[in-house]
C-alpha cells in the first residue's frame, strides 16, 4: 500500500489551498491550534467560518488572555458561527454532506464580495461518526474528498478539519487523515532554523528537532522548566534530534536530579549514539531520568499514539 504524502505545518503557516487535519488529544491542544487559527484570521481581515453548536464566546481562542470584541466580528460577518442544523443536518437530523459543501461554498463565495482577503473554515467532525445523526465512514470520506477538491485549488479558502482522536477508532482516524495533505500542529515554542522545540500533548512534553548546542542551552532550559510546571512526568521526544552536545546532556541530568521524588524526565526515541553516551557516563542511573519509547512511529503521523 502506498504511503500517503503529508505536509506538516504549524497553524500560523496554514495558507489558502490547505485542507488541514488536526487530530487532537485534549482540549488544550485543540484550543491552542484552533484558537490561533481563529484569532489570527480575525486580526488579519480574513473571514472565519466555524460550524459548531457552541456559542461564539466559547470558541477556542477567546479567553481573558486574548480579549476580542466578538460582537463586532459577528455583526460585520467576519466571524460566522453556523449551527450544525443550518450547515449540515437534513430535516431528520442526519448528517448531509452535500449540505455541508453547499454551506461552505456559499460562505467562500460571499467572502470575496465582502472584501475579505481569505476565508478560514473549520469544524469538529468527532460527532459525525458516533453522535446523533451519525454518518457512515464512506459517506464521511466522500465529504472530505469533496471538501479537499474545493479547497486545494483555491486562492482564498483554507480549512482545518478537527477530530478528537479518542472518539474514533484507529482505522477511522487513518482513513480520515489520508483524505488530507496537510497535518496541522501547534506553533513551535522556539524555532531559529537550527533548533525547533514543539509542545506535545498526551504525553505532555516537548519534541526537540535539529541541533541542541551551547548557543541554545538557555532557551531549551527555559522551555523545559515551563512545560514541567504542575506536571509529574515530562516527555522529551528526540526522534528528530540531529545533535546534542555534552552540555545539553548535562542540562538534562541536572534538571532530572532537581525533580521532586517520583517525578521523572522521560526520554523518548533516543538516537543510539546519544543513548550510548548517557550509559557511558552513567547518567541513566540518575533518579528522575527515565527511558521512554523507542524508535519512530511514522504510520501514526497526524493521529498520535
Amino acid at each position: 500500500m502506498e504511503t500517503p504524502w503529508f505536509a506538516k505545518r504549524p497553524v500560523s503557516a496554514v495558507r489558502p489551498g490547505d485542507h488541514g487535519w488536526l487530530a487532537y488529544s485534549c482540549t488544550e491542544e485543540r484550543d491552542r491550534v484552533i484558537g490561533t487559527f481563529v484569532r489570527e484570521g480575525l486580526l488579519t481581515n480574513e473571514k472565519v467560518v466555524y460550524v459548531t453548536d457552541a456559542p461564539a464566546e466559547l470558541l477556542p481562542g477567546f479567553d481573558p488572555r486574548h480579549p476580542i470584541d466578538i460582537g463586532t466580528y459577528t455583526r460585520t460577518g467576519q466571524l460566522r458561527v453556523i449551527p450544525r442544523r443550518d450547515a449540515c443536518l437534513d430535516r431528520h437530523g442526519a448528517f448531509a454532506p452535500a449540505m455541508m459543501l453547499e454551506t461552505l461554498g456559499k460562505e467562500v463565495e460571499e467572502a470575496f464580495g465582502q472584501g475579505f482577503r481569505a476565508v478560514r473554515l473549520t469544524t469538529d467532525h468527532s460527532w459525525v461518526l458516533h453522535g446523533p445523526g451519525r454518518a457512515g465512514l464512506h459517506q464521511m470520506l466522500g465529504c472530505e474528498h469533496r471538501v479537499g477538491d474545493a479547497v486545494s485549488p483555491s486562492t482564498m479558502a483554507m480549512a482545518i478539519c478537527q477530530v478528537d482522536k479518542h472518539a474514533l477508532t484507529h482505522d477511522e482516524l487513518v482513513a480520515l487523515r489520508d483524505t488530507h495533505e496537510v497535518l496541522v500542529e501547534v506553533n513551535p515554542e522556539f524555532d531559529d532554523g537550527i533548533l525547533k522545540i514543539v509542545r506535545t500533548f498526551k504525553p505532555d512534553g516537548l519534541r526537540v528537532e535539529g541541533e541542541l548546542d551551547a548557543a541554545r542551552h538557555a532557551v531549551f532550559a527555559e522551555k523545559l522548566t515551563q512545560v514541567g510546571k504542575g506536571r509529574r512526568r515530562v516527555h522529551l521526544d528526540f526522534s528528530r534530534l540531529g545533535f546534542i552536545d555534552l552540555g545539553g546532556l548535562n542540562l538534562l541530568a541536572q534538571h532530572a536530579t532537581g525533580l521532586p521524588a517520583d517525578d521523572a524526565l522521560v526520554l523518548d526515541h533516543l538516537p543510539a549514539d546519544v543513548e550510548n553516551v548517557i550509559e557511558l557516563v552513567g547518567w541513566h542511573r540518575l533518579p528522575g531520568l527515565a527511558r521512554g519509547s523507542e524508535g519512530t512511529l511514522p504510520k501514526t503521523e497526524g493521529i498520535g499514539r
